[in-house]
């Protein structure tokens, strides 16, 4: 920034320099034709040239000069407009920006053309890239521990946890899940998944069944008797769980009904909300509970920072890894592609529109916080090289001005 300004500044300076110098320029030179003109009287028209062009030279002097300051410190009205109207300019200046440059429309013409996803993939392609992220993410780690186990921030993290579950209801939770699962069917996959359950059980305890059907029979029936039975037995279970996994059967017509009957539940009843409640305080309130997740933690929190800290984090390789097959994966994936950045369009779009009051004013308190001088310094570093060309072209224009004038009387 300070080196811009700079550069901005010497530019500046040999611009006027140039100008003012082509301005005494032009007065020796309109000097010399005057005390020269009676013994050459061509003179006259570089006489009137350069007249014209020092008339020229010294408006556009003025004019520019009292744009940030008295000309020669004198107090004339209307000049040094800049200092002394800033908080009137920084306010035209917000008010310009907010309504021409971060319009919603404008902003999404702009964005249109950039492509955020393509970008983005193509950058974390780079294995140095998604390695340096992976670094990054890795090296945060240890800072992110030893925030959760600070004291007041562990206090912070309980207390808000209670409050938000003891406001959370889990009934309706549950039961929006659960209508997920049965919208796609997964419902009937846990069926089938049960009764595939208990066709192997009913095969792998097939000589236990046996052996309790022979030890309840009394012992005057024939062993035979018992066999049958027992094939009797099997065969009926063999066929009730065959007709179970009908995709029209009565049984799976009640599971599907006692599902719905028990979202309802979930959902509306008072009583199965308070159980899960009290069954959900209960278990993270017991000894053992707390005694467990401390040991837990304390095993990955040993385990994640032994590993970060080393010099060949696997947890980084591996996120190196992820993030670099994201990318690509995300480059070779044009549609997704598109949706990120209509995505991200609409968001960048929509979120600078609806702030653009507050850059407004930003820029306009910043302006009132200037001072005078600081403002007019501004002003001038950024503009006070093309309004130096201003005066130069003022000097040229003005003494062809002054020379078409000259000739114009000398015909009439």
């Amino acid at each position: 920034m300070l080196m811009r300004e700079a550069k901005q500044s010497a530019q500046m300076v040999r611009m006027r320099r140039i100008a003012t110098g082509l301005l005494v320029l032009m007065a020796a030179v309109f000097v010399a034709a005057r005390l020269l003109q009676p013994r050459y009287s061509q003179l006259s028209f570089v006489a009137a040239f350069a007249e014209a062009a020092m008339v020229g030279a010294l408006a556009d002097w003025f004019a520019v000069t009292a744009l940030f300051r008295h000309p020669l410190g004198l107090p004339i009205p209307h000049t040094a407009i800049v200092p002394n109207n800033k908080d009137r300019i920084g306010a035209s200046v917000a008010d310009f920006l907010e309504h021409n440059f971060m319009t919603r429309d404008v902003l999404a013409e702009e964005l249109r053309h950039i492509d955020f996803a393509g970008a983005a993939a193509q950058w974390l392609s780079e294995p140095a890239n998604s390695r340096a992220v992976s670094v990054q993410i890795a090296g945060s780690v240890p800072v992110l521990v030893r925030m959760v186990e600070d004291e007041d921030v562990g206090n912070f993290l309980q207390t808000t946890l209670a409050a938000g579950l003891k406001n959370l209801r889990f009934g309706p939770l549950l039961a929006e899940v659960f209508d997920v699962l049965i919208a796609d069917r997964r419902h009937q996959m846990l069926f089938d998944h049960l009764i595939g359950m208990a066709a192997n059980a009913l095969e792998r305890n097939k000589d236990f069944i046996r052996q309790k059907i022979h030890e309840k029979s009394p012992r005057w029936m024939p062993r035979i008797i018992d066999d049958k039975l027992y094939e009797r037995i099997m065969d009926e279970s063999r066929n009730v769980l065959d007709e179970m996994r009908q995709e029209d059967s009565e049984w799976r017509e009640r599971f599907h009904g006692s599902t719905q009957e028990f979202i309802a539940r979930l959902r509306g009843s008072p009583e199965y909300e308070e159980r899960i409640a009290g069954f959900i305080a209960q278990t993270l309130n017991h000894p053992l509970f707390k005694t467990y997740t401390h040991t837990v933690w304390s095993d990955v929190r040993e385990r994640l920072l032994a590993d970060v800290e080393g010099q060949d984090s696997r947890i980084a390789a591996q996120l190196a890894r992820a993030l670099a097959g994201l990318g690509g994966a995300l480059d070779r994936d044009a549609a997704v592609q598109d949706k990120l950045n209509g995505w991200i369009r609409e968001f960048a779009a929509d979120a600078i529109s609806s702030r653009r009051h507050v850059v407004a004013g930003l820029i306009k308190r910043v302006i009132q916080k200037w001072d005078a001088e600081t403002v007019s310094e501004k002003f001038e570093l950024y503009v006070g090289k093309d309004l130096q060309y201003i005066r130069i072209n003022g000097t040229l224009v003005g003494g062809m001005v002054g020379l078409l004038l000259h000739v114009v009387s000398l015909a009439l």
